[in-house]
């Protein structure tokens, strides 16, 4: 099989079988349960589900997102993440090979859990944020590019420039504008991607977040100033289009 197609096709389908465990992630860790302990049962009947209900994608397209025995629907959260975690492999996959598209997807799939964090709970988990920042320098020093010192530019830049929009606004305002959370991903983002990139990834997050607006008040949903938006998702969403880019035009 050639290398173009074989690392889409085997990143695919690692990404599916790690969307799943991410989906856990996501839907376990709110509600103060351990994604690696007590295995997977229906939310309606609480039976435990069997080897072939969870393979990913698979067993929800089988069964239609449905327990097989009392028809409970199971969170769609599962197959959407799964698909969403494939498609990021093979992207990572036809963008690159070897290591770089391995790291490439890692990067997708850490921005992928904390964007389906944010998205639910408006929460960015430190221990995830903390993940992707030491999986950004640990790239940087192996050798993938962008060089060391990008990154780490990168890192304190992306940190340091929502921090103070954060503060200037808590300031002027009298409250929270943005979470700390934020300023601590886009510093994360910042350690993978390097400095060059952060202006159009933040330009990008904002443009998603005024066009998520945009169709609120087009669907007659009003959003108030202080009406809260998860962020920190779009800078997630915008980060991993942007890894992409600079993988296909490095400078």
């Amino acid at each position: 099989m050639s290398e173009l197609v074989a690392w889409p096709i085997a990143l695919a389908l690692l990404g599916a079988v790690v969307g799943s465990f991410l989906a856990t992630i996501a839907i376990r860790w709110p509600e103060g349960r351990s994604a690696m302990r007590g295995r997977s049962a229906c939310d309606g009947c609480g039976r435990r589900l069997g080897a072939m209900e969870l393979i990913p994608l698979a067993s929800a397209a089988a069964l239609g997102g449905r327990c097989r025995e009392c028809g409970a629907a199971i969170d769609a959260r599962h197959w959407q993440i799964e698909l969403a975690a494939a498609m990021i492999g093979a992207l990572a996959g036809v963008a690159a090979s070897g290591a770089l598209a391995l790291a490439g997807a890692v990067f997708g799939w850490l921005l992928l859990v904390l964007a389906a964090l944010d998205a639910a709970e408006l929460w960015l988990p430190d221990a995830l944020t903390g993940t992707l920042a030491l999986a950004g320098l640990a790239t940087g020093l192996v050798g993938i590019a962008p060089p060391i010192a990008d990154r780490a530019i990168g890192g304190a830049a992306g940190f340091a420039a929502l921090w103070i929009i954060s503060a200037g606004y808590r300031a002027l305002r009298g409250r929270e504008g943005l979470g700390g959370g934020d300023a601590k991903l886009f510093g994360a983002i910042g350690l993978w991607l390097g400095w060059r990139m952060l202006p159009a990834v933040l330009l990008l997050a904002g443009l998603i977040g005024l066009g998520l607006v945009l169709f609120a008040y087009l669907r007659g949903r009003a959003v108030a100033a202080d009406h809260p938006l998860p962020f920190g998702a779009f800078l997630a969403i915008a980060a991993y289009p942007a890894w992409l880019v600079m993988i296909a035009s490095p400078p």
